[in-house]
């Protein structure tokens, strides 16, 4: 039997990073297994209701953990959610601390992202199509901020703004590395947020992280070096309390959050319309329709 759309549409796309596999809550659930030009997700996406909003949940590493962090298909996985109708993308992602004050179980929403990752497609347009997206702020601001406060009531030891730099992995840094990037101000160490915040600015979605704070990476001398056990035993604790948080900010979508990320491919395409093959723009029509509408200033 064929679902209604209703069925398979959300407003709130989550996806779940290590340790986080579902969202508890979340009902009148189907899953949903989207075919996307570029491949297959992560995994089947749920989708759902979660305190009256539509949430779509993907779990990034697959679940059972099955992708490492260059092996996830990230175009795949943001390509689903906005087909689903998403507008807004919350990514809950362990991390290590790079800063004293910033404590293992703290949670982190930061807001400046240092990108050293190599083997990853970073872009949907190629194949002759060009586009430059605005990304000088690459966390959507209002989402950001109803995070942070949700994670405040939900009792967090939360930091607000931040530097996020994205490593390829999956092995984790060395102790040159770790020093130098403290140098740099870095705050928190990750492996998988980009280049996933590129392509959610490139399909116009609204994107903001949920950082876990699992370990102080190796700079710290007075802590043991970073290793999985550590890192799960930390991020066990956290998981429960990122749960907590999305609970507490889906009331904000009761309204919607607007901001320019829903606009953020108005003028960034380059490839006159004429020019762009008939191919590429079937390809990418679910990203570009509306950019390239007569009347794109209407969403």
């Amino acid at each position: 039997m064929r679902m209604k759309k209703s069925h398979t549409q959300a407003t709130v796309g989550v996806i779940g990073g290590s340790g986080l596999y579902d969202i508890e809550g979340l009902t009148a659930t189907r899953s949903i297994r989207v075919r996307t030009p570029f491949g297959a997700p992560s995994d089947a996406i749920t989708v759902g209701t979660l305190s009256g909003i539509r949430v779509a949940f993907l779990s990034r590493h697959g679940r059972g953990h099955l992708l490492n962090p260059s092996g996830i298909n990230y175009r795949a996985n943001i390509f689903a959610l906005k087909s689903l109708g998403v507008s807004h993308v919350i990514s809950i992602s362990a991390v290590g601390s790079m800063k004293e004050s910033i404590q293992p179980g703290d949670v982190v929403v930061p807001d400046q992202f240092i990108d050293l990752t190599r083997h990853r497609a970073s872009t949907f347009f190629e194949d002759g199509i060009v586009a430059h997206v605005a990304f000088g702020e690459p966390v959507c601001p209002e989402l950001g901020e109803a995070l942070f406060a949700s994670a405040e009531r939900a009792g967090a030891k939360v930091h607000r703004n931040g530097t996020y730099l994205c490593m390829e992995g999956p092995q984790f840094s060395t102790k040159a590395e770790s020093r130098l990037y403290r140098q740099w101000g870095v705050d928190v160490i990750g492996m998988t947020n980009m280049p996933e915040a590129k392509l959610a600015r490139e399909a116009e979605l609204c994107y903001a992280t949920v950082a876990l704070v699992t370990d102080y990476d190796c700079w710290h001398e007075t802590e043991e070096a970073v290793t999985v056990e550590a890192v799960l035993s930390t991020l066990h604790r956290n998981v429960a309390l990122a749960k907590q948080i999305l609970g507490a900010v889906m009331p904000s979508f009761a309204h919607p959050i607007e901001c320019t990320c829903h606009r953020a491919l108005d003028h960034a395409i380059l490839t006159a319309p004429k020019r762009i093959p008939a191919a590429a723009r079937k390809k990418l029509a679910v990203l570009i329709d509306r950019a390239l509408s007569p009347q794109k200033g209407v969403r």
